[in-house]
Parts: structure tokens; C-alpha cells; sequence
């Protein structure tokens, strides 16, 4: 496992950390993979290293929404932590990468003996709660060209890195907007040289000026989670 942790876990007393992770299994999130589907048990918690996973809304026959993203700040499987095995949304993940992965059975037992590990998820449910609940006037009130900056900026904190790979078709499903939307609104930041785009792979190429035209959902996602992690 990479020598980069995930948040969460770094957060636990060292003891607690290392029973933790002993149960842990190091694992590879592979590209587009769905590891958990709405109303279906849930059957292993992640707490991803360096991959990031999308969190999807499905609404009848529609394709889906994203309404968050889990990352090593993170972790995919909190419902566990209030008692609860089916999952409630869809996880597609978006950054392959490296997490931690741990069966639910052993997971609850952990949870039961573990007070700080349960401290800290009580913080992070919390935290996701609020940002799930932005995510929802985002899209009502906020413009694609503010809300893209928005999606790019968190998903190059998960990704750690200035480049990724990511298609107009994906950004338009991930927003919920129509493809000739995401066009728009990613030729407009790539004229402003906020960012660069060619072949599928998009580069962030001003990260100060992509964080002035994201909207304002960007700032509070971060203090919320600044205040209680």
C-alpha cells in the first residue's frame, strides 16, 4: 500500500489504527467499476489511498446523477456506521487507485470495540450530510459553467495529480446536464486558460482561477470539512 493514508484512518489513536488496518485488505479501485449499487446489502467498506469513487443518484430509468465524491478524505460504506446494510446510492469509481477494503462483518465488529473510529465517522456522516444537501441546491441554483469548475477542483484534490482522463459525455452524466452544455462550458474555462482539454485527457493549468469561477458550493465543502475533521 502507498505510503500516502487515507484521512480518516490517520486520524484514529495509533492503536486503534493498526487493529484497524490489520482486518484491512489492500486492494486496486479499477477505472468505471461499480462496487456498490442502491438497495443492495452492503457488503465491504473502502477508504480509498489514492483512487476516488462517484456517488450516484438513480431516479427510475434515468441515468443518474452524481451528488458526491468519496476520496482519501473519506470513505465508501458510512451507512454501516449507523447500523444500516443496504447502500443507498450507486459507487462508480472514477480514479483508479489504491484503498483499503474490509468485509462488513468485521467492519460492525471493529466499529463496536473501536470508540474513536466511531467518533470520527459520526464527524464524517455529518459532514457528508451537509454536502450531499449542497450538492442538491448546486444543481437547482447554480449555472454548468460554475458547477464544472466545481466537479474539476474536487475531482483533482482526489486525483492528486494536474492531469486526468474524463470525456464530455461522462462530465454531462455526472452533471446531469446535456452533452452541448459541458462543451460550452469547458471551451469557455479552456478560452480563459483555466484549463486544458484534448483527446479525452484534461489538464488544470490555473488552479487559482478555476477556484474563482467554481461557485461557491467549492469554499463550503472544504470549511465544513476543515471545521469537523
Amino acid at each position: 500500500m502507498a505510503a500516502i493514508e487515507n484521512h480518516l484512518i490517520e486520524l484514529l489513536p495509533r492503536n486503534d489504527r493498526r487493529r484497524l488496518l490489520d482486518i484491512c485488505e489492500p486492494i486496486q479501485l479499477v477505472l468505471a467499476e461499480v462496487i456498490q449499487e442502491p438497495g443492495v446489502a452492503t457488503r465491504h467498506a473502502y477508504f480509498p489511498v489514492d483512487g476516488f469513487i462517484s456517488l450516484i443518484a438513480r431516479i427510475g430509468e434515468h441515468p443518474g446523477l452524481e451528488v458526491g465524491m468519496v476520496g482519501r478524505e473519506g470513505m465508501l460504506g458510512s451507512n454501516l456506521a449507523l447500523g444500516v446494510e443496504i447502500a443507498p446510492l450507486r459507487a462508480l469509481v472514477q480514479g483508479a487507485g489504491a484503498a483499503w477494503r474490509i468485509t462488513t462483518a468485521d467492519f460492525q465488529r471493529e466499529l463496536a470495540r473501536n470508540a474513536p473510529l466511531q467518533r470520527v465517522l459520526d464527524r464524517y456522516i455529518q459532514v457528508s450530510m451537509s454536502q450531499l444537501a449542497a450538492s442538491a441546491a448546486c444543481l437547482r441554483f447554480h449555472q454548468i459553467g460554475p458547477r464544472l469548475a466545481r466537479w474539476l477542483l474536487m475531482s483533482q484534490d482526489r486525483a492528486h495529480a494536474d492531469s486526468f482522463h474524463v470525456t464530455h459525455e461522462f462530465l454531462a452524466y455526472m452533471l446531469g446536464v446535456r452533452r452541448v452544455g459541458i462543451t460550452l462550458a469547458a471551451g469557455g474555462l479552456q478560452r480563459s486558460g483555466l484549463i486544458e482539454y484534448n483527446r479525452g485527457t484534461l489538464k488544470v493549468l490555473d488552479r487559482p482561477g478555476l477556484e474563482a469561477t467554481a461557485c461557491a458550493c467549492y469554499a463550503a465543502d472544504g470549511k465544513s470539512y476543515a471545521e469537523l475533521l
